[in-house]
Formats: C-alpha cells, sequence, structure tokens
C-alpha cells in the first residue's frame, strides 16, 4: 500500500507550517510564507527551522512494516517510530538516502509517531505499507506544549530524534511537542513571541539566555525589558497558560567572566529570575522560573563535553531535572491517565509543586 505524502490522513505535528510541492512534503517550524519576517539582519533562524526537531508524522495502522520515501538526505541521522508515547524502532540514514525503513513493528492497531531528525531536513514522497495493512488519521488531541530555546533545545547530541530533552519531557507527560529550539538563534526575537502566542497550548516554556550571552546580541539595558516584551506577547492570548522560564544550564569557562559587552551568566540569571519575579507580584500565579543550574549545573559537567552542549547523557539527566522541577515527578514512573484527565491537571500539577508565584532557584 502506497500513501503519498501529501495524505489529508497524515497529521504533522509540531510543525508549524508544510511546504508542499508536487512530488514531496516538507515540514518547517516556523510559518514558511513568512520567512522574510524570521530572516533580518544576519538572522539564520530559517534554516534552523526548516530542521524537524521534535516533528512527529502521526498516522495509525497495523502494519508491521513501514518504508518512508524522500528526497535524497543531506546529510546522515536518524529517525524513530513511537507506539504511545514508547521508543519501538529507529532507524538510521545516510547522506544520500532517500528511504528510511522499519520492520518487526508491533503487531495489531496503533497510533505511529515518527520522530524526525532533529538536524536533517525531511521532505517526504510517500509512505509504503506493508501488504493488507490499515491506514487512517490519528489527530494528536494530548495537551500542547509549545518550547522555545537554542541548539540546547534543538539537541543535534541526542541519541536519537525522541530522546532530546523535550521529547523525553513530552513522552513522559503524554504531551503533544511543539519545539521552537533553534540553534545559535534564541534572541527573544519579538516575531517569535508573536508565534508563540498565536499557537495552541496548555503549558509554554522558554528556555533563554546562552545564545544571548554568546553572541552579545542584548544588553544589561535592553536583556531584561526584551523578556519582558516576550512574556507579556505571550500573556495577550495566554493569560492563564502555565509558562515556566529557565536560565541558563551551567556552561564550562562562561561563568567566570563578562562578555564581550560586559554580561555574565549570573547577572542573566537573576535578570530572568528578576522579570519572572515582577509578572508574578502583579498576581500572574501561572509563571515560574526554574534556575538553568537546577537543571544541569557545575556537578554535571562532565554531561558537557564542549562546556555548552549536554552529550546524549545529558540531555536526559537535564530531561529528568526538568520533570522534576516543573512537574514533581520521576520519568521513570508511567503516567496512566486519560487525555481529558492529563489536560484538567496539567496546571495544577505545575501550581501544586512551585506554589503560586513559586521559583526554583538553587544556585545563582
Amino acid at each position: 500500500m502506497i500513501v503519498p505524502g501529501n495524505d489529508d490522513r497524515l497529521s504533522w505535528s509540531g510543525a508549524i507550517s508544510l511546504e508542499r510541492r508536487d512530488d514531496w512534503v516538507m515540514p518547517w517550524r516556523i510559518p514558511r510564507e513568512d520567512l522574510d519576517l524570521f530572516s533580518s539582519g544576519r538572522s539564520s533562524l530559517p534554516a534552523r527551522a526548516a530542521l524537524p526537531s521534535g516533528v512527529r508524522l502521526r498516522f495509525g495502522t497495523d502494519a508491521g512494516g513501514l518504508i518512508f520515501r524522500t528526497e535524497p538526505m543531506i546529510g546522515p541521522g536518524s529517525m524513530d517510530v513511537c507506539v504511545d508515547d514508547v521508543v519501538v524502532a529507529t532507524s538510521t540514514f545516510r547522506q544520500g538516502d532517500t528511504d528510511v525503513r522499519f520492520a518487526n513493528l508491533p503487531a495489531g492497531d496503533k497510533p505511529i509517531d515518527l520522530w524526525l531528525s532533529s538536524f536533517v531536513p525531511f521532505c517526504l514522497r510517500e509512505i509504503e505499507l506493508s501488504d493488507g495493512a490499515s491506514f487512517e488519521e490519528r489527530r494528536d488531541d494530548r495537551p500542547r506544549w509549545v518550547t522555545y530555546g537554542s541548539s540546547i533545545t534543538q539537541c543535534r547530541t541526542a541519541r536519537s530524534p525522541a530522546f532530546t530533552w523535550p521529547g523525553i519531557v513530552a513522552r513522559s507527560r503524554h504531551l503533544n511537542l511543539t519545539s521552537l529550539g533553534f540553534g545559535g538563534n534564541c534572541h527573544v526575537d519579538p516575531v517569535i513571541a508573536r508565534l508563540i502566542r498565536d499557537l495552541p497550548a496548555e503549558l509554554i516554556s522558554l528556555k533563554i539566555g546562552i545564545n544571548v550571552f554568546n553572541q552579545s546580541s542584548l544588553s544589561l539595558r535592553t536583556f531584561q525589558p526584551a523578556l519582558i516584551g516576550m512574556i507579556t506577547t505571550i500573556r495577550d492570548r495566554h493569560p492563564a497558560t502555565p509558562l515556566v522560564v529557565c536560565s541558563p544550564i551551567w556552561s564550562g569557562k562562561r561563568e567566570a567572566g563578562p562578555n564581550s559587552i560586559g554580561m555574565t551568566l549570573k547577572v542573566m540569571r537573576d535578570e530572568i529570575r528578576d522579570a519572572v519575579a515582577s509578572f508574578a507580584g502583579r498576581g500572574d500565579e501561572k509563571i515560574r522560573y526554574v534556575n538553568g543550574l537546577t537543571l544541569l549545573g557545575e556537578d554535571a559537567a562532565e554531561l558537557l563535553p564542549d562546556g555548552l552542549h549536554p552529550s546524549a547523557a545529558g540531555y536526559e539527566v537535564l530531561a529528568a531535572n526538568f520533570l522534576k522541577k516543573v512537574f514533581g515527578t520521576d520519568p521513570s514512573v508511567e503516567q496512566d491517565q486519560g487525555e481529558a484527565s492529563r489536560r484538567d491537571q496539567l496546571t495544577n500539577e505545575i501550581t501544586l509543586h512551585a506554589g503560586p508565584g513559586g521559583t526554583h532557584e538553587g544556585q545563582t
């Protein structure tokens, strides 16, 4: 059985827009029709948005084998097949490959989530299913989580696509993830704030700071106002959505001194904390600050091979700590709730763990 890439029964969870050509379909993580709005100055954000980190191709089938036929891959990578948020198969591909194959999938009717590579664009031509297999639409109606960050959220060095730190958290909590992790391009852009504002979400998180520090893109005068502007924009349409704001994780030599315009990571963490406190002090009971040092601190320095990006194991530790800090849960414990129950309890779980106006400080 052949299913074309433009079949309307396919769901592209985590994609913001789709580029449709005669022979293939490609997901984007920004609105493709507005690429010029995301390309001002020297921004390379559109190139990062073409990389489908966190994007899943979703459908239902009883097939035991699947072949995804694509345009030639521009580099090597891997993809995961998940069933009910559990990874059941991983397949690797090489530069130039035009198909990705999965065999010996679990028997019976099942929802398939194909987690795409976090660093190789994906242009789908068609899907081949084993003979006699069923194929049906399976929309993703799980609670929606939008997260924004840098390469540390894009997670190129994760062991496979479903094991990025947002992927681990989303699968543990059964969330419908939209990952706006853009390597080198998390600069608190107003156009990203508007994008997040306009997306449906039951949970939003921002992991801010390291790109701003490395590229000296915002100063002590402009950094906190930019963050306050982003939060204010998001709150325009998400006034009561749980909003978690994280500061930078440990970053080796960057902890020791200022960047080219005098900003330090300690100052940035204080500025982020104070911005969140300003909203909490004005009655925002659903905003939380998480100090990045409680996600990966100096004691985890060996998990940062280059002093900046976590290793595959580092991303898994980061995910476990995020789950503990935000949800108060152990990622190894299966969460078995219905969709409506998860949606209804999501806000309460975060509120109860941190307390109204609460923060997770740890070191500063």
